[in-house]
């Protein structure tokens, strides 16, 4: 292709830096206008005609293609302004993508461009395309996965170093894998809009993040790590979307701890990687992993989707066809407490006759039996710290059998973690 294609950046942090080294390969592309909060900032890189103002980047008659790096919703308005203009997008921003989603490919569709967004799920992972082409024949049943690799990282450092979450999260701020506000990763809030943006891709149905159960790791401990170790398991943060039922219309959404099963190749994804199921017909179970996120991992998804359009951008009709988005309708997503699960409970109770029998009564009431229960010895404070682990049972029963518990006032749930 002998015509050069004109890039209009936006954010050059981390990853927009590293989208403009991996550029500087390819003669035929240019990045010729970059949208930034601060002029002066210092930087590896070198662009030309820096601006704040993201409008004279979108609106710039020469700008082919509009990268958006920068992240937040903040850039909504822009970016359909863009579309308006008959820009492409590439964009690695998962929370606009989520929240903003629908109104961004139905305006795509409507101005016949592309918005190709691989590096918004699982940075450097080939998920999103891959979903819609070679997997395309697929029916599936369920995606999941670890889907961010700051949680992931202080897990496992837990895990191998016995230390405490906040000694975990310091390191991995130390290291640049958390931010200084980690909200959004410790809360899991960063894996809800990639799951969303995944069940989007794989049930064809669009999806309203604020129906997500979302649920940190804030509240797991070295203790918990170590009793789910002695029984088989790891403690991972995992995305999931399942069908219910059979169907794509109601779908079961949620991100929390789980406890995983070291028999299962997910159990053993460490530090920052992420990794990506994928379960259906006729391919089976897929595991994809790789780096989450950073310079290049995330680059190379977004300079990828820059040569995907670049190679097609002299087409005249709609270019990539296979990636617009032709549905428009939302999933019926079940709430939390409808699902059903198997569980983990850490409880601390009076040391005195009776307890065991307690439980037992309690779980009785609401139908859920037990496959282990195990007695870990006494505190210093007197109390008695015993580790249950459930059946499958309904999560509103266990949210009642747990009130039971606590309303005597001898036993206190500690902690309850599901099952994968």
């Amino acid at each position: 292709m002998n015509k050069k294609i004109n890039i209009g950046l936006i954010g050059l942090g981390t990853v927009g830096q590293g989208v403009v080294k991996v550029l500087s390969k390819f003669d035929n592309i240019d990045i010729i206008t970059c949208a930034v909060k601060n002029l002066n900032k210092k930087r590896q890189v070198e662009v030309k005609n820096l601006t704040t103002d993201v409008y004279e980047v979108v609106n710039n008659p020469d700008v082919d293609i509009v990268v958006e790096v920068a992240g937040g919703v903040g850039v909504k308005d822009a970016l359909m302004c863009a579309i308006k203009n008959k820009k492409h997008i590439v964009t690695a921003n998962k929370e606009l993508l989520a929240r903003y989603g629908a109104e961004l490919f139905d305006e795509a569709r409507n101005n016949s461009t592309s918005i190709l967004y691989e590096a918004a799920v699982a940075g450097g992972i080939p998920i999103v395309q891959p979903i819609k082409t070679s997997l395309k024949a697929n029916d599936f049943d369920c995606v999941a996965g670890i889907l961010n690799g700051t949680t992931n990282y202080i897990l496992t450092k837990m895990e191998e170093e016995n230390l405490s979450y906040e000694e975990c999260l310091k390191k991995a701020q130390e290291l640049g894998y958390a931010e200084t506000d980690p909200t959004n990763d410790v809360e899991g809030y960063d894996a809800m809009y990639k799951i969303a943006i995944l069940a989007n891709i794989v049930f064809n149905r669009r999806i309203d993040v604020s129906n997500i159960y979302c649920e940190g790791i804030t509240k797991i401990s070295p203790f918990d790590i170590k009793s789910a170790d002695e029984l088989g398991y790891k403690i991972k943060l995992i995305a999931q979307a399942k069908k219910v039922d059979k169907t794509p219309d109601t779908l079961d959404i949620r991100v929390h701890p789980m406890l995983v099963d070291k028999n299962q190749a997910i159990s053993e994804i460490r530090n920052a990687t992420n990794a990506v199921l994928l379960s259906g017909f006729p391919v089976g179970k897929l595991m994809s992993t790789g780096g989450g996120a950073g310079e290049f991992p995330t680059s190379s998804s977004v300079v990828g989707d820059i040569l995907q359009i670049v190679s097609e951008i002299s087409n005249k009709d709609t270019i990539l066809p296979m990636q617009v988005c032709h549905h428009d309708k939302f999933a019926y997503q079940i709430d939390i407490n409808k699902t059903t699960n198997s569980y983990y409970l850490r409880l601390e109770a009076k040391n005195k006759l009776g307890i065991i029998g307690q439980i037992g009564l309690a779980c009785s009431k609401y139908g859920i039996n037990l496959s282990s229960i195990l007695q870990k010895g006494t505190n210093e404070n007197g109390s008695a710290t015993i580790i249950v682990v459930t059946e499958m049972c309904l999560e509103d029963n266990i949210n009642k059998m747990i009130q039971v518990l606590e309303e005597s006032n001898d036993i206190k749930v500690v902690n309850k973690i599901r099952v994968m």
